[in-house]
């Protein structure tokens, strides 16, 4: 029995939920989601309550029921709240800017590396912090890990591209070696 497939979500007011065939469509202040429903798993809304079922306890099943009861909680609370990543640039001559559409960091490279704006994806830089600010919290996480996979934090120094709060273990380098002469 799934503890997480059978919670029900409870839609706040300002969201459109609507069930089509194998659809589910979300709509808020912040946007609109549509994402797939799994065939055999049932999604049901019913004063302002969505629930998702499971035709039977198989193994494939069993996995889809908490995953799509999961994936539509995260819609709702997408278009109506958002999500943020929040990462943290680190280095003498790190830093990122936005140049029109596009955010450019120059972290170390010889050249600049350049993002392009993603449809619902908004980038606020605020000193040596970068914000990444959309709906779709599957979107928001991966365009985190991309930007995040160009300069990762790299353990002598701690200079990199971290995730705000990320604690980076540091390691003693050559003077260890220099002292047992």
């Amino acid at each position: 029995m799934s503890r997480i497939g059978n919670l029900p979500i409870k839609l706040p007011d300002s969201v459109n939920f609507t069930i089509n065939e194998d659809q589910v469509v979300v709509k808020g202040p912040k946007g609109t989601l549509t994402r797939t429903v799994p065939q055999g798993i049932k999604v049901t809304l019913a004063d302002k309550v969505v629930t998702v079922a499971r035709p039977d306890d198989t193994g494939k099943f069993r996995a889809l029921h908490g995953l799509t009861r999961s994936l539509l909680a995260n819609m709702v609370v997408g278009v109506s709240e958002g999500f943020i990543k929040e990462l943290e640039i680190v280095g003498v001559g790190y830093r990122a800017r936005k140049d029109g559409d596009k955010l450019v960091l120059q972290v170390g490279f010889s050249h600049p590396v350049e993002f392009s704006a993603v449809p619902g994806i908004e980038w606020q830089i605020e000193g040596s912090r970068l914000r990444i600010i959309g709906s779709d919290k599957e979107l928001v996480g991966e365009l985190a890990a991309k930007i995040r996979a160009v300069r990762p934090p790299e353990p002598y120094k701690g200079k990199g591209i971290r995730y705000f709060g990320e604690v980076v273990r540091r390691k003693a380098g050559k003077a260890g070696r220099a002292a047992a002469k």
